[in-house]
């Protein structure tokens, strides 16, 4: 595969096989999807997916202009917390713009009910709850825990002013399927159902997490559940924001073996892609890539394939660790490796750390040409820590 090394390489005909899925599932539904860019937010891959999707949700005023610039159409945007210099930017470009605390509804109220898109109706505002449902395996993932910053509960409901709101919203999902999303409406209905079911909220916003394109996911009962809670409250808009859902299995991370050497009863294999750098959760969640050789001959767990080896990455962090993977045949220097399902989560959360490498972006056309649509060096590393750029 003729493409830089390291290198994210995009799928677009995947990525349009899962967009055309969502849409299938919002006409069924009769609701909308936009897709969360905090999982992916690659522009050049947008057009595919503008085609079948409603719009962006952002999570701050930096992904909301990079959805207007680059996507169009419905910006949903919900944050933990904004300024007013956040809201001067926001509150021209969203459609929808919910708030993490009644306190802090309270605190911009007057900005937000004073400008023209909210008086006019273009623009909605929504208060983000917590159901108080956990029904994840991972704390770190879980803005239901004991504690969570995310999303008013239920015990501030009743002093609260919400005057000026319009909207609910929960997000208490990841990579769940649809039954998870029935008990967190049970959960929701208990709580602030007597909201809901008031002429003041018109619209419901579900959050992401939901697997909608994964082949085991309950499609079905989603499509129920949303029709199910039209009915139940009567409103004129239900959300969904998945991330994932529009790039699970669209993208891989190509890398290249740089040496190999024993290490105690070890042999290592340092590689040009860095986990920390490149791939995060690989050590935050944590988790284990699939991987195969460039020729689709898959690794598998060590001691399955005669010949295992420890995949490193090139930075100085000791734990700077993918996994122990076993190979059919012995790896050699110059090999590539395919990291498999790296679009979500990767390439928003890549870091320039120790100045190791940056993974090139590449996009896969359907008729199979590659497109290399950004390579980064020296100066995105150097103006990143602040160098002049007539210094660079």
């Amino acid at each position: 595969m003729d493409t830089p090394s390291p290198a994210f390489i995009i799928d677009l005909e995947k990525l349009a096989a899962n967009c055309a899925l969502l849409a299938e599932v919002k006409a069924a539904a009769s609701c909308h999807i936009v897709h969360a860019l905090k999982a992916f937010a690659l522009p050049q891959a947008f057009p595919v997916m503008q085609e079948h999707l409603d719009g962006c949700c952002a999570s701050g005023p930096w992904e909301a202009q990079l959805a207007h610039l680059h996507f169009g159409k419905h910006i949903l945007t919900c944050a933990p917390a904004y300024t007013s210099a956040d809201l001067d930017t926001l509150l021209p470009l969203s459609t929808h713009l919910d708030f993490n605390s009644p306190g802090q509804w309270n605190r911009f109220r007057d900005q937000v009910m004073a400008h023209p898109r909210f008086q006019s109706g273009e623009l909605r505002c929504g208060l983000r709850i917590n159901p108080r449902c956990s029904t994840g395996p991972n704390p770190l993932y879980d803005p239901c825990a004991p504690g969570s910053r995310l999303g008013c509960p239920p015990e501030l409901i009743g002093e609260a002013n919400l005057e000026g709101l319009s909207g609910l919203h929960f997000h208490t999902l990841c990579e769940q399927n649809s039954d998870d999303l029935e008990r967190t409406l049970e959960a929701v209905d208990q709580h602030f159902g007597h909201l809901l079911r008031s002429p003041q909220f018109r619209y419901l916003n579900m959050g992401g997490g939901h697997w909608i394109t994964k082949p085991d996911y309950d499609r079905d009962l989603l499509i129920r559940l949303v029709r199910q809670t039209y009915q139940r409250y009567d409103l004129d808009e239900i959300w969904l924001e998945p991330g994932e859902a529009a790039v699970v299995h669209t993208g891989i991370l190509a890398a290249t073996v740089l040496d190999l050497f024993p290490s105690g009863d070890l042999q290592v294999a340092l590689l040009d892609v860095s986990a920390t750098a490149h791939m995060p959760d690989v050590l935050e969640m944590p988790y284990r890539p699939d991987l195969t050789r460039a020729d689709g001959s898959p690794a598998a767990d060590p001691g399955h394939y005669e010949h295992t080896y420890r995949l490193g990455g090139p930075s100085c962090l000791a734990g700077d660790v993918i996994g122990d993977f076993s190979f059919q045949s012995p790896l050699q220097i110059g090999d590539r490796l395919h990291f498999q399902d790296m679009a979500q989560y990767t390439m928003v959360k890549t870091t320039l750390f120790n100045g190791v490498r940056h993974p090139a972006y590449v996009l896969k056309h359907p008729d199979g040409r590659l497109e290399t649509v950004r390579e980064f060096h020296y100066d995105d590393f150097a103006s990143k820590l602040g160098v002049p750029p007539n210094t660079i």
